[in-house]
């Protein structure tokens, strides 16, 4: 006999029957939302507005004698191919396309809003690097119960430097970092109402009709995260780390439930139960989507390599029963994965702003996106005057990364917490797939994705410091005074770097005053 779901009763309709394992549906549930549903709205949009005014603060400035900067002269004129052609490139000659076209099409709608200028680059950027605020601040609150600490993890992100330049540029990782950060609070939702379906079925006492637990029905959160990990991949192929990571925790998520719902067979229930549509979810789903992003360039006529049936491939062969678009597409496909497997570090010449992966959880090495030295004229009140844009973490926010991901570490080991379980493996799908092949050229601007999940792992920690109400006031006090001071702290240091983030003309002195590390120069 198989055992049925039901979703827990609306407001006011019937009621339901009299839990038969109080226990296990408190341990389902967990603790509850915070009830102040209007408040965690109006910081979380007061927040974002904020966050957006400090993105888009004078968004226009630098530029290079008025052209694009930095990694900009590759994505900012393929955005303007995407515009000009309705949705894809056409770049033949040199196949310099390099990565899926989701990110630039979003950076084509602001083009064609604003124009082929400085702010038309980099407004998409802005847009999608004001939207993890708002997403950062709810996810926070879901996983802590708490709004205050939602808030907290908005203004984290607001001050991270990584994060902010990354929105102020015309490139590309700041749109899977928003699609990830989706699919991660997809994912939190999810995981609570799967636990409110279980907790239905044992609450009616049906939990032990089959030894794998009851099916859970369509579950919409779980194909929401799946579509927007599929988005992540067609922004950026490292989108891939993500469906991989978060698909082993989905089932983990699946597994726990079960198990604390008092299933038989917890885990032989999730492999009858869930992986099959998980693998729906999180493989054909993603499929999907990514092809999606596609279909200008299935219609064209003139995409990069839309055509190369016939020209680079032979018109039959062993797949001549496929369309020839999508031979022409995996054709594409092995070009850029020819591209990136051969982006090897030139023995004798590295790129000046390169890293390896084990400079980045504390930002060691940022990366010079932009410099200009000059004279009095330009106003800085000094003979010599400097104007620079460097991606860097907020030291105050990125050198307490080892302690504070250790700390989630022995959480993990110790109580298993899974919020701290989540945070990891966020934070583990965008950092430790870079450590299989350490002669490829790799940069710190690859941890734009990451930065949220640091954010989530200080938030975290931050609410072990604020403690709980039942610990007494005075405890509650220290812990408020610990966590106002380091608050206030990476938001000094993050105004401190202000003139390194967006450009501003400085003083020779300034700028050397910047520069904390010498593996910042």
């Amino acid at each position: 006999m198989t055992a049925t779901i039901a979703r827990p009763a609306p407001p006011g309709g019937p009621a339901r029957p009299a839990p038969q394992d109080a226990p296990a549906v408190a341990q389902l549930l967990g603790r509850p939302m915070p009830t102040d549903r209007l408040r965690g709205w109006v910081v979380a949009l007061v927040l974002t507005v904020v966050g957006g005014i400090v993105r888009f603060w004078d968004l226009g400035w630098p530029t290079d004698q008025g052209t694009p900067i930095f990694d900009e002269k590759h994505y900012v004129p393929q955005a303007w191919q995407v515009l000009r052609n309705g949705g894809y490139e056409d770049n033949p000659g040199y196949e310099l396309v390099v990565h899926p076209p989701l990110s630039k099409q979003l950076m084509a709608v602001g083009q064609w809003v604003f124009g082929y200028d400085p702010v038309g680059w980099r407004a998409a950027s802005a847009l999608v690097g004001t939207l993890c605020i708002l997403v950062i601040i709810r996810v926070a609150r879901r996983m802590t119960r708490s709004t205050l600490l939602g808030g907290l993890a908005g203004v984290l992100l607001i001050a991270d430097g990584v994060s902010h330049v990354s929105a102020r540029v015309g490139m590309i990782d700041i749109f899977p970092a928003l699609f990830v950060l989706l699919a991660f609070a997809a994912l939190l939702v999810d995981r609570d109402d799967v636990r409110a379906r279980l907790a239905v079925v044992v609450a009616e006492g049906r939990i032990a009709e089959t030894v794998y637990g009851p099916r859970l029905g369509v579950r919409w959160w779980r194909l929401a995260a799946g579509a927007c990990l599929g988005l992540s991949l067609a922004a950026k192929w490292s989108g891939l780390y993500y469906i991989v990571f978060f698909g082993l925790l989905l089932l983990g998520f699946d597994a726990a439930a079960r198990r604390a719902a008092g299933v038989a067979r917890p885990f032989v229930g999730t492999l009858v139960r869930d992986v099959a549509p998980a693998a729906w979810a999180f493989l054909g789903v993603p499929v999907l989507c990514y092809l999606a992003s596609w279909l200008p360039w299935i219609a064209s006529e003139t995409g990069t390599d839309r055509h190369a049936v016939g020209q680079q491939l032979p018109v039959g062969g062993p797949f001549g029963f496929l369309p020839d678009w999508l031979r022409g597409l995996a054709y594409y496909s092995t070009k850029v994965l020819e591209f990136h497997a051969t982006l090897d570090t030139p023995r004798g010449s590295p790129h000046p702003w390169e890293s390896k992966p084990w400079t980045w959880p504390m930002g060691l090495r940022p990366m010079l996106y932009y410099y200009e030295s000059g004279t009095a004229e330009l106003g800085c009140g000094s003979p010599s005057c400097v104007s620079a844009v460097m991606l860097i973490g907020t030291p105050a926010l990125w050198w307490v990364s080892v302690p504070v991901l250790g700390w989630s570490i022995w959480r993990v080991v110790t109580a298993f917490d899974w919020r701290h379980v989540a945070v990891l493996v966020g934070y583990g799908a965008g950092f430790l797939p870079w450590f299989t092949n350490l002669d490829r050229q790799m940069y710190f601007f690859y941890m734009t994705p990451v930065a949220p999940f640091l954010v989530l792992a200080v938030v975290l920690a931050l609410g072990e410091f604020l403690g709980r109400r039942e610990q007494g006031l005075e405890r509650r006090r220290t812990g408020t005074l610990v966590v106002g001071v380091y608050t206030g702290l990476v938001v000094a240091n993050f105004a401190w770097l202000w003139p390194i983030l967006v450009g501003t003309w400085i003083t020779a002195d300034r700028w050397n005053a910047e520069l904390w590390l010498p593996s910042w120069r």
